[in-house]
């Protein structure tokens, strides 16, 4: 349920597809801190913090950890209020380049990946009466 056009854990949990307790332990590490509390102090996320945990669940394919995701997301923050100095803007560029090489070798895993599947439908035609 929504309390005043912020939602509680479980409606974000849906939403972003993460569990509750990982939307909790982020919140316990500060990763993503909710931006209020209710009253009888249920975690309540605002539009910005749904979209911030979107950006995190982004993140992990890309191998960062915790304390990087948690960086990433403060350094993000802070040029999107154009608050990031020069050692700000360096160490995002560090993060785009490792991001850059981990997507090469995501794309070389799904090369992969899908030459299995191509083959294992070959495999399924070649054995059917007629050859399909």
């Amino acid at each position: 349920m929504s309390i005043q056009g912020r939602l509680q854990i479980g409606e974000v949990a849906d939403t972003v597809g993460l569990s509750i307790r990982t939307i909790r332990h982020y919140d316990e590490l500060g990763v993503v801190v909710p931006s209020a509390r209710s009253t009888g102090g249920f975690r309540l996320y605002t539009d910005a913090d749904v979209e911030r945990l979107l950006y995190v669940k982004q993140l992990k394919p890309l191998g960062f950890t915790l304390d990087e995701v948690q960086l990433l997301v403060s350094l993000r923050d802070q040029a999107a209020t154009g608050e990031l100095d020069d050692a700000g803007r360096d160490q995002l560029e560090v993060f785009a380049a490792l991001a850059e090489e981990r997507c090469t070798l995501l794309r070389r895993e799904l090369a992969g990946a899908q030459l299995v599947a191509a083959d294992l439908r070959a495999a399924i035609a070649r054995g059917l009466p007629d050859g399909g």
